[in-house]
């Protein structure tokens, strides 16, 4: 009986969900700090053959994106563990740079994938407060300190202050999918990649950002066998964050709601 157990496969599955960094006053979403040990813990069964991702993500915070994605790489590295990782609903922005931590990506054919950009929204008040008679001071030290005060006139310096570190960011980006996808990226195609365009996965395919479409449960059993046992990690909301949570006021769970869903449904969702 234990030399039977002792054989079989065993492949750590991660599930990351959510909008990718601290959103809302109790920080809901997918941070580094949050997924550090589920993912150490995910890379240090004994015996297992692969790790498995699964993610749905809209995207978020580049630089929680990228942590995530890095520590992954390190882990994989380091334990000699294949990376398999499979996108739900959505795999853009930030949620695919998490994605191409994979050996290997697979999607739905109707999941959303790509949006390899950078972007920066706000809103500009200065009529709003003018209208109603409020005047707006500002003091700083150093000129640049109110850059893109959403309740004054647009700067052109500022603006393009913004831009060049829009570029830097998604040069990061661009890099990390290269590296991460190499040649299976059809960059001779008409279409191009890196304009923050995203697509369904049966388009994603075509294009070399996923390798084929298929569910977790399904793709698992079909490399390493209909015995494969799955072990699953995924970070649990702590009593102190659920009391947290249900205590915050109809006003704030409002924002947060809002805050999210304008992501979630940049894809439709």
């Amino acid at each position: 009986m234990f030399s039977f157990f002792k054989k079989k496969k065993i492949v750590s599955h991660i599930k990351l969900s959510g909008v990718i960094g601290n959103v809302g006053k109790f920080k809901h979403g997918i941070d580094f700090a949050g997924q550090e040990e589920v993912i150490k813990k995910a890379f240090s069964v004994k015996k297992a053959i692969a790790v498995a991702v699964t993610i749905n993500s809209p995207g978020g915070s580049p630089v929680q994106s990228h942590l995530i994605y890095k520590f992954i790489r390190e882990q994989a590295k380091k334990k000699k563990l294949k990376v398999i990782v499979f996108a739900e609903d959505v795999a853009a922005s930030g949620g695919y740079l998490i994605a191409c931590a994979g050996d290997e990506i697979y999607a739905n054919s109707s999941s959303i994938i790509g949006s390899i950009g950078v972007i920066y929204s706000s809103f500009g008040f200065k009529d709003l407060i003018k209208k109603i008679g409020v005047e707006r001071r500002i003091y700083t030290a150093g000129k640049s300190k109110s850059t893109l005060d959403p309740f004054v006139e647009e700067k052109k310096e500022d603006i393009e202050r913004l831009k060049n570190i829009q570029l830097d960011l998604h040069k990061d980006f661009i890099n990390v999918v290269e590296e991460s996808r190499g040649s299976k990226l059809k960059k001779d195609s008409e279409i191009e990649l890196f304009s923050g365009e995203f697509w369904s996965g049966k388009k994603a395919k075509d294009l070399g950002l996923i390798d084929g479409i298929g569910n977790a449960d399904q793709i698992l059993r079909k490399k390493f066998g209909e015995k494969v046992v799955i072990k699953k990690f995924e970070k649990t909301k702590g009593w102190l964050a659920k009391k947290l949570s249900s205590s915050e006021n109809q006003m704030d769970q409002l924002v947060n709601i809002l805050e999210e869903r304008s992501i979630w449904q940049r894809y439709g969702f």
